[in-house]
């Protein structure tokens, strides 16, 4: 299987609309063209070492699940066949093809929407501490992984340089106003029980996921990646254990080798040896393959 690895885009035709962690957008005129990069960012540091087609994966994904839930909401995916782009991106097809989209430019909601179905991560931790995630309390007595007896809602600020803060629900109408607060919560958890459903079909627990969204002509629509390895955490059935830290098929794999490491999770990270890329790399796309029942030949 051949590497092609993407660090950086430059289009010489289009003009930079703006270089995030991991996608690189370009200015369209009234869309943007998306770029998923290889770069990988734990701790809201990009790491200076990419995984191989890893921005492949990460695009051909979240086009299948824009496709999926366009129903329950529209979002900005256009199109990823690079023949329908535009002329002055004739030239670069070939850098273009499988880990680049035509998406609608939009103005995006400056809070990240968070659905956790089970306590792990950042949320398990505050629940030990506190008994609560992001100001919401929960039961007594549970433990890691397990599964919460309904989805909850955590929204984050969004960091485009710095780190994303956890906030309550209090917080985020503070910022967004309580009627936008609760239409992005509600199609949040919709947005995750459909995932979860269709998941379960295929043997494979969401834990949690990140959505984000956008204005589009002052309708709100949904953007960025969806249900990706880079932003949600995917377990398998078959070997779910509550109360143990599971094997995950997401980026929980270099997380769990950066805390085995004295880093302060600051800049500059330190680099990924080459087992933990290649491990990284064949993670996501099992769980691509899993995911849409399709071999992903790249």
């Amino acid at each position: 299987m051949e590497e092609k690895t993407m660090i950086e885009s430059t289009f010489d035709t289009v003009n930079l609309y703006r270089r995030g962690k991991v996608r690189d957008m370009y200015d369209l005129g009234e869309n943007l063209l998306m770029i998923a990069t290889d770069r990988i960012s734990a701790f809201d540091c990009v790491l200076p070492d990419p995984i191989p087609s890893k921005g492949m994966i990460l695009n051909l994904l979240s086009a299948f699940w824009f496709d999926l839930t366009k129903d329950i909401l529209p979002n900005h995916f256009i199109t990823l066949n690079v023949d329908n782009y535009p002329a002055q991106l004739n030239r670069y097809k070939e850098q273009l093809k499988n880990r680049s989209m035509m998406v609608l430019k939009t103005r995006p909601v400056e809070v990240e929407c968070i659905v956790r179905g089970y306590l792990s991560g950042s949320a398990y931790n505050e629940y030990v501490q506190s008994g609560s995630v992001c100001g919401m309390p929960l039961p007594t007595g549970l433990r890691e992984s397990e599964r919460l007896p309904e989805p909850i809602f955590t929204p984050a600020t969004k960091s485009h340089d710095g780190h994303d803060i956890n906030i309550s629900v209090q917080e985020m109408e503070n910022i967004l106003g309580k009627e936008l607060s609760d239409v992005l919560a509600s199609v949040s958890v919709k947005l995750y029980k459909y995932a979860e459903e269709f998941l379960d079909r295929r043997g494979i627990i969401v834990a949690d996921t990140k959505l984000e969204f956008g204005f589009h002509n002052e309708k709100i629509i949904l953007i960025d990646e969806v249900l990706t390895p880079d932003s949600s955490r995917f377990w398998l059935k078959e070997s779910y254990v509550p109360g143990e830290h599971q094997e995950s098929f997401d980026k929980q794999y270099v997380r769990d080798y950066l805390e085995s490491l004295r880093w302060n999770k600051t800049p500059p990270a330190p680099h990924i040896p080459g087992p933990v890329i290649s491990k990284t790399r064949d993670l996501y796309l099992e769980i691509y393959e899993r995911i849409t029942g399709e071999r992903l030949d790249i």
